[in-house]
């Protein structure tokens, strides 16, 4: 349905599970706080046992407690980060950064839409019920009394956390760097310290996809017309079909509801359909790039809307992937008897559009060039192109789309570059990101420094005996 950012649903339990129990205070008027003396509050650990939480720190309106340095603590254990050098004064530090980042997105009057949050809350309880297997069992892990309250918790939870991560794009998005400044940076590496990138390859490949059959679509079309009908005509429930019929996992165990704004990055084709209904109405079956969908537009909100849809995949057949199957391995033979290059074949044959027009040559997602870094490779992607040759062509493999359909593959390696010191010539890309990050975090550093000095903070207890990078401490 959407862009989805990658996290670790046992993860986010982890750390959901401290926030809900240990709320963060919000200080609406830092003059009223004591600072001479450490705040508590009373909280409940995981064992159900109640104790005393102090306050590490105050920051503009945010507080942080002693517990949250214990949950940024299990976080990184959770990564599976090694925490042999990591302290609670490193913890605390951080975590006052988060604060202050929050803090002034508010005073900047940045703002975070509430479709946003939803949009996010929704992708995150989908996981949660993916894991325990329904949304009881995830209120009854909480202890929450209803789903209402939960997401109230968890509006306010990841409001600040986009806020924060708001403010730190927007410190950074004016910084820009020069040729001359990356030819600078690389110049002030000394030789021995210098970078090693390690075996790198470029790729490329051709994606046939199995036709989907008109019948299917047909019959999809027509089931989808069914429920519509079924809803308009006999007042049947769309969220009791969503929960049965919809092939959307994200959505399903909610009754297909999404929360969206014309901003969000949902396809275009959802977007247009669920800013053209008014409440109540329900939308005729229309396509996007996931399969066929109704909506039904259940609460507009200004600029926000709230919408329930049913998604129906439609299947190719054994016929159609056969098909597509004898066209790959034909083409493989063509690029193998030198009648035509792997780029002209992608040109002519590929189904994926990403990739035709510059020959199927894949760009690396991470660092926005063409070239992969065997160490860093996707697993599935090195089993494929380890043992590959320059120019060798790979035998056909069998992947999946988003949507679980089957497709068919060929790759090849279009250049290898063994690891070697950074060159600036060779390495151009990779040394300007460097001096990019170099100086983003220059002017963040800059900013802080400028920030804290006038911000409220005060620090309790003992971490005022910890040696802190940012001047926390204000001395």
């Amino acid at each position: 349905m959407r862009y989805i950012n990658n996290f670790s649903p046992i993860l986010f339990f982890t750390l959901l599970a401290g926030s809900l129990q240990a709320q963060e205070v919000i200080v609406t008027d830092s003059t009223s706080i004591d600072i001479e003396s450490d705040i508590k509050t009373e909280i409940q650990d995981r064992t159900g046992k109640f104790k005393v939480d102090g306050v590490a720190a105050v920051v503009g309106d945010y507080v942080v407690l002693e517990s949250d340095i214990d949950k940024m603590y299990l976080e990184l254990q959770s990564q599976g980060v090694s925490t042999a050098d990591v302290t609670n004064c490193n913890l605390a530090g951080r975590l006052m950064e988060d604060k202050l980042y929050a803090h002034h997105a508010v005073q900047d009057s940045i703002i975070v839409p509430d479709a946003e949050i939803n949009a996010r809350i929704d992708q995150q309880l989908a996981y949660m019920v993916q894991q325990v297997g329904s949304l009881e069992k995830v209120l009854e892990f909480y202890k929450r009394e209803d789903e209402a309250e939960f997401r109230s918790e968890l509006f306010e939870i990841v409001k600040q956390n986009e806020l924060a991560s708001k403010m730190q794009m927007q410190i950074v998005e004016g910084v820009e760097i020069t040729p001359e400044e990356v030819r600078a940076f690389f110049t002030s590496i000394p030789e021995e310290e210098r970078p090693v990138f390690g075996d790198e390859v470029e790729i490329a490949q051709i994606v046939v996809k199995p036709e989907i059959p008109q019948q299917e679509k047909d019959e999809i079309i027509a089931r989808l017309n069914e429920m519509r009908a079924d809803v308009l005509e006999n007042g049947a429930s769309f969220a009791t079909k969503a929960v049965l019929y919809s092939d959307d996992t994200s959505s399903r165990s909610s009754g297909g509801k999404v929360s969206l704004s014309r901003n969000d990055p949902f396809v275009k084709e959802f977007k247009d359909a669920a800013f053209s209904l008014q409440e109540g109405e329900v939308s005729k079956p229309f396509s996007t790039i996931y399969g066929y969908h109704i909506l039904t537009v259940d609460k507009i909100r200004g600029q926000q809307v709230d919408v329930r849809h049913i998604l129906l995949i439609p299947d190719v057949s054994e016929e159609t992937k056969q098909k597509a199957l004898e066209e790959i391995q034909k083409v493989r033979e063509r690029i193998n008897n030198k009648e035509i290059t792997f780029a002209e074949a992608a040109k002519e044959v590929s189904d994926e559009a990403e990739t035709r027009e510059s020959g199927g040559k894949l760009i690396n997602p991470t660092t926005g060039d063409t070239r992969f870094e065997l160490t860093k490779i996707d697993p599935l992607l090195y089993e494929q192109v380890v043992s590959l040759e320059k120019g060798q062509v790979s035998n056909v493999l069998t992947d999946q789309d988003n949507t679980g359909r089957p497709f068919y593959k060929i790759i090849t390696v279009i250049n290898r570059y063994p690891e070697h010191e950074a060159n600036y010539a060779q390495d151009y890309n990779k040394i300007r990101e460097l001096a990019l990050r170099d100086k983003q975090l220059k002017a963040i550093e800059k900013w802080q420094k400028e920030k804290i000095s006038e911000t409220y903070v005060r620090v309790n207890g003992q971490y005022r005996d910890c040696e802190y990078t940012s001047n926390w401490l204000k001395k």
